[in-house]
């Protein structure tokens, strides 16, 4: 199956009334092992010293479009939606900017969708509104990347990239914010209206760590797959269903969601939930900045996980773009303890012996710290 007709392996009957048969679980199978590239060709990390960090900035057409242009399957990006009813490609919560020497914030959802726009550079060069950025440990750094680019509505990504990469398309909402049920479906309903419009033959992926946000839309539409975004414990919430992988197991079943996005250092500590969440009939993809260290890549791979969300789509790409599996019966009496997968450039292809898988898993608990 091509990326192209995964949503085709979805029922494509819309949702009506919410009866029993509509909560039922549509399995989803990923055709191939899947390199999404995160907020386009990478997330903004001003306060890091590693400059692939600021180089482009996220979440923006440039961002996007860049990262189609190495062998990745899909591009994972947010959606918020402003006062207007109009959803924009947006991470932070908060826009935050400097107004005569004082640093203001407004919410992106408390703003009409032009305003939004005006922060930034503008495509005739100028940049009125300076972006800044408010790490969670509070700190305030300028914007400032490489290679800038204006802002972006969420219809401009389905104009502006070329329809064979697949989005999945993350539903962002405030974690301090409690939503009604109603405002959750207005946001989502104007989310759906672009897809709807938009999305043609696209491959579509939805996720959120909003747990309702995700049953709904599994209720509002069934073309496309929904994902429930979980760090599996990272973090500890009010919520319980999002403190745990059994916890997103359990809501997936009871939603009818298709698959789990875990935080990756959630997955290489429990390693055993792999196999209840492939027994529960779910894919599972992971998250995480250790999934910029490509042997984390290589070690889910053979853990089972089917799909990772990358930071650094150049040097991740490259590396895997020779994955071979080889049977065990391939191998000579003298390489008879070599793993059949093969990785890395032609030139430097790789075999993984069991005994560096052994070594691998060990390594898992100083890469956690």
């Amino acid at each position: 199956m091509s990326l192209d007709t995964m949503s085709l392996s979805l029922s494509s009957a819309k949702f009506s009334s919410v009866v029993e048969d509509d909560k039922k679980q549509e399995a989803f199978v990923f055709p191939k092992f899947v390199v999404m590239g995160h907020r386009g060709f990478g997330m903004n990390m001003l306060q890091s010293p590693d400059e692939k960090m600021k180089l482009i900035k996220e979440n923006s057409i440039l961002s996007f479009n860049v990262a189609v242009d190495f062998p990745i399957d899909f591009i994972e990006f947010d959606v918020q939606v402003t006062k207007d009813g109009c959803p924009v490609t947006f991470h932070d919560i908060f826009m935050y900017t400097q107004e005569q020497e004082v640093i203001t914030e407004k919410r992106v959802t408390e703003m009409a969708l032009h305003e939004f726009l005006s922060y930034g550079p503008q495509m005739d060069g100028s940049n009125v509104k300076p972006m800044l950025r408010k790490t969670k440990d509070g700190r305030i750094f300028e914007w400032k990347v490489e290679k800038d680019y204006p802002l972006c509505a969420f219809e401009d990504a389905f104009v502006n990239v070329k329809q064979s990469i697949g989005f999945n398309i993350e539903l962002k909402f405030d974690d301090t914010r409690v939503y009604g049920e109603e405002e959750l479906l207005q946001t989502l309903d104007n989310i759906l209206k672009v897809v709807h419009d938009h999305a043609k033959n696209r491959p579509i992926i939805f996720s959120s760590f909003h747990p309702d946000a995700a049953r709904l839309i599994r209720t509002m539409q069934r073309s496309h797959p929904v994902f429930f975004l979980t760090n599996g414990g990272s973090e500890i919430y009010k919520d319980v269903r999002r403190n745990s992988l059994d916890e997103a197991i359990k809501l997936c079943k009871e939603s009818g969601l298709q698959g789990i996005v875990s935080e990756v250092k959630a997955i290489l500590r429990t390693p055993n939930a792999i196999t209840r969440i492939k027994d529960s009939n779910l894919s599972l993809i992971s998250y995480g900045q250790l999934n910029n260290v490509v042997e984390v890549i290589y070690l889910q791979y053979l853990m089972g996980v089917e799909g990772v969300i990358v930071d650094m789509v150049k040097e991740i790409t490259e590396a895997i773009a020779n994955i071979e599996v080889r049977n065990e019966g391939d191998c000579g009496e003298d390489d008879a303890r070599k793993c059949p997968v093969m990785f890395g450039e032609e030139r430097k292809k790789v075999n993984i012996s069991k005994d560096e898988i052994s070594f691998l898993t060990k390594l898992v608990p100083k890469l956690l710290q």
